[in-house]
C-alpha cells in the first residue's frame, strides 16, 4: 500500500479502535475482563483497541454484547465496512479482468451531478476516444491484469461517457499541460483524442481547463483525482485505488481543485495550447 492509501486508512482505523475504547471504558470493563467476556487472549483486546489489528465483524459483536452496547453493533459494522472499502489495490480490483472494474463504479457516475476531475498525466475517462482508451486499458492489462477482456473493458468506459449528455449534470475537468503531449498511442490516436478535447470543451455543461507549464506555479501537480458532488473523492494512485468521503477530506481535495482552477486556462487560451500539440505531432 502506497504511504497516501496507508496513512488514510490508518487513520480510519484509529478512530474506530478509539470508540472500541472508550465504549470498554464506559461499561467499567478493563482490558483483561473484556477478553474474558469474549473468550479472547488478552492481547487481541489490546491490538484492536490500538488499531493494530482490524477488528472482524464478529469481533464487533463480541465487543459490543460484552460492554452491554449491542445497539452499537450496526453502526459499528457500517464503520468497518466504509474503513475496509477506503482502498482497494489493483491487483485485488481487477483480478477477474477490466470489465468488472469499468462497470462497478457505473452507478456512482449516474448518480452524481456535479463533476471534478483532475489529471495529471492522463486525459480522464469521460473524455477519451476509443481509440485512447483501448491504449490506456491495454497497457494496464499487460502490467497487472492476467485476463483479457480490454475490448468488453472500453465499450463500458465509452457508454458511460453518455452521463456528459444527460440529466442536469455539470462537468469540471483540469489536465496539466504534459497530458496533452505524453506520448500515448501512436499519431493519429493522439491526434484524435485532443481534437476531441477541443470538441468537448464546447458543450456548454462542461468546461475544461489546462494548467501551463510554466514558471513560478504556486501549486505543484499532485495525483489524480475525481469529486463527485460534494460526497466523494477516488484517488487514483500507483498501487490502488483509494476512496475518500469525510467532510474534511472532501474539502481539501476540493480546495486543491480550486487552486489548480484558478492557474488553469480555458476557452481560446486552452484551445490554442491543445493546437499547439497537436501541430508538434506533425
Amino acid at each position: 500500500m502506497s504511504a497516501s492509501g496507508s496513512s488514510h486508512v490508518q487513520a480510519a482505523r484509529q478512530i474506530l479502535a478509539d470508540r472500541l475504547r472508550e465504549m470498554c471504558k464506559d461499561s467499567g470493563l478493563d482490558g483483561k475482563q473484556l477478553a474474558a467476556l469474549c473468550g479472547w487472549h488478552p492481547s487481541k483486546v489490546s491490538r484492536i483497541s490500538t488499531a493494530k489489528t482490524s477488528p472482524s465483524a464478529d469481533d464487533l459483536r463480541a465487543w459490543c454484547r460484552a460492554c452491554g452496547r449491542d445497539d452499537q453493533t450496526a453502526d459499528l459494522i457500517a464503520s468497518l465496512r466504509a474503513v475496509e472499502g477506503l482502498w482497494v489495490e489493483w491487483r485485488r480490483m481487477e483480478h477477474a479482468g477490466l470489465r468488472r472494474a469499468q462497470q462497478a463504479v457505473l452507478p456512482l457516475f449516474e448518480r452524481t451531478y456535479w463533476f471534478r476531475a483532475y489529471s495529471s498525466w492522463l486525459v480522464p475517462g469521460l473524455l477519451q476516444t476509443h481509440g485512447y482508451t483501448e491504449d490506456v486499458l491495454r497497457a494496464v492489462q499487460r502490467r497487472r491484469v492476467p485476463v483479457d477482456d480490454v475490448a468488453d473493458a472500453v465499450a463500458i468506459r465509452m457508454e458511460r461517457q453518455r452521463v456528459l449528455r444527460e440529466g442536469q449534470r455539470r462537468f469540471a475537468f483540469l489536465l496539466e499541460e504534459p497530458v496533452l503531449s505524453n506520448g500515448l498511442g501512436d499519431a493519429d490516436t493522439q491526434v484524435e483524442q485532443l481534437e476531441r478535447l477541443i470538441a468537448v470543451s464546447a458543450l456548454p455543461n462542461v468546461s475544461v481547463g489546462i494548467v501551463p507549464t510554466r514558471l513560478g506555479r504556486t501549486r505543484m501537480p499532485v495525483e489524480g483525482f475525481w469529486i463527485f458532488d460534494t460526497a466523494q473523492v477516488n484517488v487514483e494512485l500507483v498501487s490502488g485505488h483509494l476512496t475518500l468521503t469525510q467532510p474534511s477530506e472532501v474539502a481539501m481535495y476540493a480546495d486543491t481543485f480550486a487552486t489548480l482552477a484558478d492557474i488553469a486556462v480555458y476557452g481560446p487560451k486552452a484551445r490554442r495550447l491543445i493546437t499547439a500539440a497537436i501541430d508538434a505531432i506533425g
